[in-house]
């Protein structure tokens, strides 16, 4: 029960970066706002120039585990997520053995829960073994104690249509949502790179951005023909902004995310060959960043998803061609988000809470995640100093992934404390402790 964590007096916080005010946290819930509080026995925070946040929320993080834990495990996954200011992330299937069945959601979800540091909801595979030939146990992943509500072969695309509409109708039985992976595969067999002036320069073999844009076409249309919740993964090209916008103006049910990375970084790293720019969907144009960074603040593109990406040092450190794909992102994100979205004048951090927390939330059908900062609400939220500086060191992070595209980097914003359930996992910039009976509380799932 909530009622072990400590009661907590946060002093002066900017809610949502507007007026400062103080917030007192007892049993797991945020018990009063208000001026001048006080409380007996309360641990107490001056948070004068911080930003109070509800806690981020993850759709796309992969945790490895089972199977890969040489590239992370959930313990030190979600380690790295609570750092980077997240209360919840959804670990993608593609473990080994895959989440296709209701055992192994099931464990990832019990590992999520013993770890305690954030609310670990699994989500299911599409199609048995990631293979793309049949439905994998969708309803019995829905029923299970995991209650999973998105299924994705992230890393694959479901290609077949028929199959994809066969799922979108499935998991309207229990409001679930596809989440796809859109690459055409014929379009990009042996690609390396985004195809365009660098990779004809480099002669590396070019990814084409219809690649990604006839599927995310394709898949709205079936979402609108069956009435059912589509969510596209990872969104990297102006074209794919496009589409989504198109759909939603036709009320069609589409959600989408940006990465990180996508919202930075262009195909002209490639040219250093350096395999930590490596990834699926490939780093693409200026031009393609600026479309997603006003997609995501025109509210086309709904919340950033890290694609958080582990590998060990050797599948990165070789030559271009053989690396891996992926990035790391969870403990990078906010302040990536915060360069490239608010301080060029594109959102608030109201607006920031949305595409990181609520919008997510939402989607993945959280109901203590994503809430308002109020009284009465979960105790899930973070204090943000905006006008803190870093330098990205992938070897002092909680990850066990070193793959950080933002190595060396000066970055904004820095997560000084992550509450959890009302218990702060993070303090003063550092890990403090998990969650003190995570294991017997539930997740919170609609």
């Amino acid at each position: 029960m909530a009622g072990n964590t400590a009661t907590y007096l946060i002093q002066g916080a900017a809610i949502l970066g507007g007026d400062p005010a103080d917030l007192l946290v007892r049993d797991g819930i945020i018990a009063e706002i208000g001026h001048g509080l006080s409380a007996d026995g309360a641990t107490v925070i001056d948070a004068a120039g911080l930003v109070a946040l509800p806690g981020m929320v993850d759709v796309h993080t992969h945790l490895r585990e089972p199977g890969r834990e040489d590239a992370e495990t959930v313990e030190t996954g979600t380690r790295a997520a609570a750092l980077g200011g997240y209360t919840a992330v959804h670990a993608m299937a593609n473990s080994t053995p895959v989440a296709d069945t209701a055992g192994v959601v099931e464990q990832v979800y019990t590992l999520g829960q013993a770890a305690g540091w954030v609310d670990v909801r699994p989500v299911g595979a599409v199609t048995v073994g990631l293979a793309g030939e049949q439905l994998a146990e969708l309803g019995a992943m829905a029923d299970s104690r995991a209650r999973v509500r998105m299924f994705s072969d992230d890393g694959i695309c479901v290609h077949d249509p028929v199959l994809m509409r066969r799922a979108l109708e499935y998991v309207k039985a229990f409001d679930g949502v596809v989440a796809q992976h859109a690459q055409e595969p014929r379009l990009t067999a042996g690609a390396q790179m985004n195809e365009g002036d660098v990779s004809a320069v480099l002669g590396l073999t070019g990814w084409p951005a219809v690649a990604e844009e006839s599927i995310i076409a394709r898949d709205v249309l079936l979402a609108q023909h069956v009435g059912s919740r589509l969510h596209v993964c990872h969104v990297s090209t102006a074209g794919s902004v496009e589409i989504i916008r198109w759909a939603k103006e036709r009320g069609i049910d589409v959600t989408a995310e940006v990465t990180p990375h996508h919202l930075l970084l262009t195909d002209d790293l490639v040219r250093s060959y350096d395999p930590v720019f490596k990834v699926n969907p490939p780093l693409r144009t200026d031009a393609d960043v600026q479309a997603l960074r006003a997609g995501l603040a025109d509210r086309t593109i709904d919340v950033v998803g890290t694609d958080h990406a582990p590998h060990p040092s050797e599948h990165k450190e070789c030559e271009w061609a053989q690396a891996a794909m992926g990035m790391t992102g969870l403990e990078t994100a906010l302040s990536v988000v915060q360069h490239a979205m608010i301080e060029t004048g594109l959102m608030t951090w109201a607006d920031f809470a949305r595409v990181t927390s609520t919008a997510a939330a939402k989607i993945g059908r959280l109901a203590d995640q994503g809430r308002p900062l109020e009284a009465g609400e979960p105790a899930n939220f973070i204090l943000v100093d905006p006008a803190a500086r870093w330098t990205v060191d992938p070897f002092k992070m909680a990850t066990m992934g070193r793959n950080s595209p933002f190595k060396g980097r000066e970055l904004p914003g820095k997560v000084v404390a992550t509450f959890f359930r009302g218990h702060a996992t993070v303090l003063d910039g550092a890990l403090n402790t998990p969650h003190p009976d995570a294991a017997a509380t539930p997740a919170g799932a609609a």
